[in-house]
């Protein structure tokens, strides 16, 4: 995916953090029955209340729409990534990996910046997702702490010339400079984000672009007003620069088409565009920083074809050594799946297996429900 299209789609994304962070709300009121217990990994359970409030986020309430087949898959694929976290967790409990306090806190703190969130979006996501804090900071630790094992398990990894060379030559197609614009953008955000200098309602956003605007105008440097005015972290550090794009990935991330063809006709490598706004209230202003008219074949010696290619061959490693280390810890471990060994002696009830606090009523069939595994992912090769 190209650097441009990452970031666009960040530009006006707010991140479900929730989701990404409701793994391992355990229910620490009480004991468990043996009927409540899905698995136990090294005598850790995990329990049917865990695996059915991630599918209850998943599918945003509505769990009660899946059939009885479709509910008995999301818990086994629910139950086998619990699972995987556990066993990658005790693995880096071992090993000695677990984060301070202070890293648990860093890492939230990184997470609610990225996705933009104030501490008022923060509690309301606690309260919606039914959560606590101490709860959310737990599954932190396990992720913080699994990502350490995955580091120190790829960390020794060196990629040769001449690898480099072979992976070129039998993918030379993959290295073409695109008809394209470069484009650096500064941005203006209405919301509350924390920051200096930083607008907080949409009156004070349309006042501060349209200052930035003609100080632009006036012949300030884009790239230093960006490091000091701009609303978005993901660009800042880098002076706005985010890449480069194609005329239908500009269209795709919601570029007006007459500002497109601006782009690719009318401006001048340099200018800036006037202040844009997005549909969800943000300005931006983007300067045009390069162009590429033709396709133009690369090849080794091109700037950064090198270092991508490295990228992805370390990408390719990464994934399969974090893998083998997916499967070893899981093999060294002692894993108990109470859920599938019920599964199979109870295969002709599975139709009364409804959710927690569920109707036990059937619901419509709907085959395109679908529930994603909260097993950690993999980085993935390129």
């Amino acid at each position: 995916m190209p650097r441009f299209t990452k970031q666009m789609a960040a530009l006006g994304l707010v991140l479900s953090f929730a989701l990404t962070f409701a793994a391992c709300n355990r229910n620490a009121s009480g004991g468990t029955t043996e009927r409540d217990v899905a698995a136990a990994v090294n005598g850790k359970k995990i329990t049917m209340r865990e695996v059915d409030q991630i599918i209850g986020q998943q599918t945003r309430g509505q769990q009660t729409q899946l059939s009885p087949l479709e509910l008995a898959a999301a818990r086994l694929q629910v139950l086998d990534g619990l699972v995987q976290q556990e066993v990658l967790f005790q693995r880096a409990e071992k090993e000695k990996l677990i984060p301070s306090e202070d890293e648990v806190t860093q890492f939230i703190n990184a997470q609610k910046q990225q996705a933009r969130m104030t501490d008022e979006d923060y509690q309301q996501m606690l309260r919606e997702s039914n959560q606590t804090e101490q709860a959310l900071r737990e599954t932190a630790r396990k992720t913080i702490a699994i990502q350490k094992l995955q580091e120190k398990a790829v960390g020794n990894i060196s990629i040769k010339d001449s690898e480099v060379e072979n992976y070129y030559n039998s993918n030379k197609n993959l290295f073409v400079k695109a008809r394209g614009v470069a484009l650096s953008v500064l941005v203006v955000d209405p919301n509350d984000n924390g920051m200096q200098d930083d607008a907080k309602s949409p009156a004070e956003a349309k006042v501060k672009i349209d200052t930035i605007y003609q100080q632009l105008k006036n012949g300030a440097d884009f790239a230093t007003v960006v490091r000091a005015r701009s609303e978005d972290p993901r660009t800042n550090a880098s002076g706005g620069n985010i890449g480069a794009a194609s005329e239908d990935e500009l269209k795709q991330s919601g570029f007006p088409p007459e500002l497109v063809a601006r782009l690719f006709n009318s401006m001048q490598v340099g200018d800036i565009t006037e202040p844009v706004q997005t549909p969800d209230g943000r300005w931006s202003i983007f300067k045009l920083t390069g162009r590429q008219l033709q396709n133009e074949n690369l090849t080794l010696d091109s700037p950064g074809v090198r270092d991508q290619i490295k990228e992805a061959l370390i990408n390719q490693r990464r994934t399969l050594l974090n893998e083998v280390l997916m499967r070893q810890a899981t093999a060294e471990a002692k894993v108990e799946n109470y859920m599938a060994q019920d599964m199979l002696k109870n295969s002709n009830n599975l139709s009364s297996m409804r959710p927690a606090g569920a109707p036990t009523a059937n619901a419509p069939t709907n085959p395109q429900a679908t529930v994603a595994p909260a097993a950690t992912t993999s980085p993935e090769a390129k």
